[in-house]
């Protein structure tokens, strides 16, 4: 079972490079590695992931669970 914490955790620390999305089963952390290695797309994909952060940290617990498990 995939925990929240621990998704919003690595959303935070290490999502521009889209380890909560590979955590969480989505396909999306593969077009984050590809954006984090440009010049450009680094600054887009730090602030995908702080929307992801803020994203699963407000989502209830029932919804990620619906979602994600």
């Amino acid at each position: 079972m995939k925990d929240k914490t621990t998704a919003a955790l690595l959303a935070f620390f290490l999502g521009g490079f889209g380890v909560h999305k590979f955590y969480l089963g989505e396909k999306g952390g593969v077009l984050r590695i590809i954006l984090t290695c440009t010049l450009i797309g680094a600054p887009i994909s730090g602030v995908m992931a702080l929307i992801d952060f803020i994203k699963l940290l407000t989502m209830s617990q029932a919804d990620f669970d619906a979602q994600y498990n």
